[in-house]
């Protein structure tokens, strides 16, 4: 299968993908004046520094570095409780630097294959790694598709941008570890199986080396430039990273872009979110939240942000915004959907909107106390 079909194939089977295709297509018929304006609704700095990212996490990914090393430390674990510490952990730590649902990707395969040799609960602890990515996302620019966007936008030095986190990835960390603690059984684990994982070193090699470069050029607002050479530089060594992006991803959020701002430039939306008084900080972040868990954080980041340029408010919000409904982060989707757990849904629920509480009045607590 081509590259093209298997992405067609992909979106058909999106129903957010299909949903924003439909607003597209409704703004077209309504407002058929602004068809020759889409292109400009969209951030394409954003776009270009998600691209050049997912193409590095993919390079790693492919390399099959990260789960030989997830296997060999995780088979190094003597408890459940220590295994279920060190992949919520991990999933955390890959999550500032992978984005939250690149993360998943890694942690979560691994997850599924270390329970069914070892016994453990996978469905509760893929639940609690999609908490943990959502909390150690919000600590970088690079974390999430919502915090790439706030630091494009508002240009901020990527070290300004973490120590304004910091406060709230840290506590949120501290208190899921202790309910990852609590939540799991010291019961000696007991490793069944063991699969060789081939290592691919001059992928791993490459997809390390330009980490760090691209960052840096991204951080100097170059992120179009730098995304293009990491392009070419896989078309030429690694053609496979190219063609196993997920290239829809992309497409679906360039859609966000511009469905978002037709939808913010209406006079009866304009009036609504006016309503909510956004100017007061309070206000500006109790609405991150809450439309997060109506449209998700990342579209609820595009459409607040073309409201308010508090980007410091609007990233406490939209990132505790995450928790709560499984609508509110992508990435909480995609966790749920690899279980393949028709309970799942259910008990993600039973943790995650306790966790939008806490999160929330931890997140106000640091902002306004």
């Amino acid at each position: 299968m081509s590259v093209i079909s298997r992405v067609l194939l992909g979106l058909k089977q999106d129903r957010f993908f299909l949903a924003l295709l439909a607003g597209l297509l409704i703004f077209s018929v309504v407002q058929p004046a602004r068809i020759a304006s889409y292109g400009t609704l969209v951030d394409w700095p954003t776009i270009a520094a998600l691209t050049g990212l997912l193409l590095l996490t993919k390079g790693l990914e492919l390399s099959g570095a990260l789960h030989a090393l997830g296997r060999t430390l995780v088979e190094s674990m003597g408890t459940e409780r220590a295994a279920a510490l060190f992949l919520v952990a991990t999933a955390a730590l890959l999550s500032t630097v992978l984005t939250n649902d690149v993360a998943l990707f890694v942690v979560v395969p691994l997850t599924l294959r270390v329970c069914t040799i070892t016994g453990m609960p996978a469905t509760r602890i893929v639940i609690f790694e999609a908490l943990a990515v959502n909390a150690g996302s919000a600590l970088t620019p690079i974390g999430n598709p919502q915090n790439i966007f706030l630091w494009q936008r508002a240009q901020v030095p990527f070290t300004d941008f973490i120590w304004h986190q910091l406060p709230l990835v840290a506590s949120l960390m501290a208190v899921l570890l202790v309910v990852t603690a609590m939540a799991f059984k010291g019961r000696r684990l007991a490793v069944l199986a063991h699969e060789t994982v081939s290592l691919d070193k001059r992928l791993l090699v490459v997809s390390a080396l330009l980490y760090l470069p691209f960052l840096i050029a991204t951080d100097m607002h170059q992120a179009g430039w730098a995304a293009a050479a990491v392009l070419v530089l896989f078309l030429v060594l690694r053609p496979r990273v190219v063609a196993d992006l997920d290239w829809g991803l992309l497409l679906v959020f360039v859609l966000m872009f511009v469905d978002l701002r037709l939808l913010a430039g209406l006079d009866s939306v304009n009036q609504l979110m006016r309503g909510l008084g956004l100017e007061q900080p309070t206000h500006l972040y109790l609405a991150s939240i809450g439309v997060s868990q109506l449209v998700s954080n990342v579209p609820a980041t595009i459409a607040l942000a073309e409201f308010s340029t508090d980007w410091r408010v609007i990233a406490y919000g939209v990132n505790v915004g995450g928790f709560g409904l499984m609508i509110g982060s992508l990435a909480n989707l995609i966790a749920l959907r690899m279980t393949d757990d028709p309970r799942a849904w259910k008990v993600f629920h039973l943790y995650a909107i306790p966790a939008l509480v806490v999160a929330t009045a931890i997140g106000y607590a640091l902002l306004f106390l």
